[in-house]
C-alpha cells in the first residue's frame, strides 16, 4: 500500500520549547568598535539557547545553537516561529521549510533555522540513523582550519608576531589551513602587514585564509589589502569591506583588482538570494550556515545549488549540523574551527556531552575533525548545565484537537 504522508497523528508537533541561558567565557572581551575579540584577564557573558521539538508520539529533536553573537537576533524569531509548526507533521520538513519561509519573508528567516535543524534531529533519532546519512553520506572525516577570534590590545593576538606564533602553534597540532580575522579598527595597511608577516611564516606549510569581517572602511582599503592576499597566495579573501556583503557590484569591481578568489554570501539570506550572486559572477566561492540559512533543508539546497554551477560551497562557523552537512557535501573543502586563540576556549556553550568537542586541542592527527554517528546529531546536550543556567523559558503546546 502506498503510504500517505502525514497520516499518523503521532508524529503531529505537540510541543516546543525554548531555553535561554547563558555562560562565562574567559580571555574575552570588547574593543572600541564593538566587536567581541582576545583580552587577557577579561570576562564576557554571552548567551544561548537550545530549542526541543516534541511530537504526540513523544518522538523528540534538540538543538543547541552554538552562535553565541547572533543568539540575541535568533532566539526571538525562534519564538516568533515556534507557534507555527504546532500540529505540523514533523516528518514534513519541506512542507514547514516553506511554511516558515514565507511567514518570515520579512525578517530574513535566522529563527527558522533551529527549528529546521531539530526536525533533523528528530527524524534521525526516530529511525536511528545519524543525520549525515539521512542526506546521503560523503565522507566521516572533515578537514579543518583554525579561525581566529578578532585580535585585541592586550596580550592575546595583539602583533603580527603574535598572529604567526599562532599560526605555527595550530600547524604544530596538526591544523592544515589557518583563517586570519584581524583587529576591529579595519587599518588597511596593519592588515596587510599581518598577512603578509604570517604568509612568510607559515605560507608554504598551511593554507591561509583572511576574512575581513566587513570591517575594512572602503572599496580602496579592500583593493590594498586584497593586493596583500595576492602576494601571500591567500586562498580565500572574506567579506572584504562594509558593504557587508551585500553588494554583487561592489564584489564585482573588487574581482577586477584582486586576484585571490572572493569568499562571499555569509550575509546573503535564503536560496534565491545567493542565486543571484552566482548568476552575476560577484564571488568565487559561496558561503552557508545552517544558523542562518534556513536550517540543514535550506543549506543542503544552496549546497546543491552551488555544485550546478561547479562552485564550492563552504560551511561558516562550528558546531553539530555544520559537520553533519559539510559530511553529505562533495562541494566543500574545510569544516571551520572558530573561533580560536592562544590560550582561550573556543567561546561556545559548555553543553556538549557524546564526546563531542570543537577545541582547538581535539584536532585529529590528520587534519581533520569527526562527524558525530549516534542518531540524530549524534550529540548530548548537557540539560542540567542549561536549566541551572537559564534565563529565560518558554514552551509552545497544542491546545486542540487537529487530527
Amino acid at each position: 500500500m502506498k503510504r500517505i504522508i502525514g497520516a499518523r497523528p503521532g508524529w503531529r508537533i505537540a510541543k516546543v520549547e525554548v531555553h535561554e541561558f547563558d555562560y562565562v567565557v574567559d580571555g574575552l572581551g570588547m574593543d572600541d568598535s564593538g566587536n567581541r575579540c582576545v583580552m587577557k584577564g577579561q570576562q564576557s557573558r554571552l548567551s544561548a539557547f537550545a530549542v526541543v521539538i516534541e511530537t504526540r508520539d513523544g518522538a523528540r529533536g534538540e538543538y543547541c545553537s552554538v552562535h553565541s553573537g547572533k543568539n540575541g537576533a535568533m532566539v526571538g524569531q525562534v519564538k516568533a516561529l515556534a507557534g507555527q509548526i504546532l500540529g505540523e507533521d514533523a516528518e514534513e520538513r519541506e512542507a514547514i521549510y516553506n511554511k516558515l519561509k514565507r511567514f518570515h519573508r520579512h525578517y530574513m528567516a535566522i529563527g527558522h533555522s533551529a527549528l529546521d535543524i531539530a526536525l533533523w534531529d528528530l527524524a534521525g533519532k526516530a529511525v536511528e540513523r545519524s543525520v549525515w546519512r539521512l542526506l546521503g553520506g560523503y565522507r566521516q572525516r572533515l578537514p579543518t582550519y583554525a579561525s581566529t577570534l578578532n585580535g585585541g590590545r592586550h596580550g592575546i593576538l595583539d602583533s603580527i608576531e603574535a598572529y604567526a606564533d599562532f599560526a605555527e602553534e595550530c600547524l604544530a597540532l596538526g591544523y592544515r589551513g589557518y583563517k586570519i580575522h584581524g583587529w576591529g579598527e579595519g587599518n588597511p595597511r596593519e592588515e596587510a602587514a599581518n598577512l603578509l608577516f604570517c604568509a612568510k611564516r607559515v605560507g608554504d606549510r598551511m593554507a591561509l585564509m583572511y576574512d575581513a569581517a566587513s570591517e575594512l572602511q572602503t572599496f580602496a582599503d579592500a583593493i590594498y589589502v586584497g593586493k596583500a592576499c595576492d602576494e601571500g597566495g591567500y586562498l580565500w579573501f572574506e567579506d572584504p569591506f562594509m558593504d557587508a556583503g551585500w553588494s554583487p557590484h561592489a564584489a564585482r569591481q573588487l574581482k577586477e583588482s584582486v586576484r585571490t578568489p572572493l569568499m562571499l554570501t555569509e550575509h546573503v539570506r535564503g536560496l534565491e538570494a545567493k542565486a543571484s550572486w552566482i548568476g552575476e559572477r560577484a564571488t568565487d566561492y559561496i558561503r552557508v550556515d545552517p544558523d542562518y540559512d534556513m536550517g540543514i533543508t535550506g543549506t543542503m539546497k544552496t549546497a546543491h545549488l552551488a555544485e550546478a554551477f561547479g562552485l564550492d560551497c563552504e560551511i561558516h562557523a562550528a558546531g553539530p549540523a555544520q559537520r553533519h552537512c559539510m559530511a553529505s557535501m562533495r562541494n566543500s573543502s574545510w569544516y571551520e574551527l572558530s573561533l580560536v586563540a592562544p590560550g582561550v576556549a573556543n567561546p561556545v556553550p559548555p553543553v556538549f556531552g557524546s564526546g563531542y568537542s570543537d577545541a582547538l586541542e581535539d584536532i585529529g592527527a590528520d587534519g581533520c575533525m569527526p562527524v558525530p554517528d549516534g542518531p540524530g546529531l549524534g550529540v548530548e546536550y548537557d540539560w542540567d548545565y542549561i536549566i541551572a543556567n537559564r534565563t529565560a523559558f518558554q514552551q509552545f503546546v497544542v491546545t486542540d484537537d487537529r487530527p
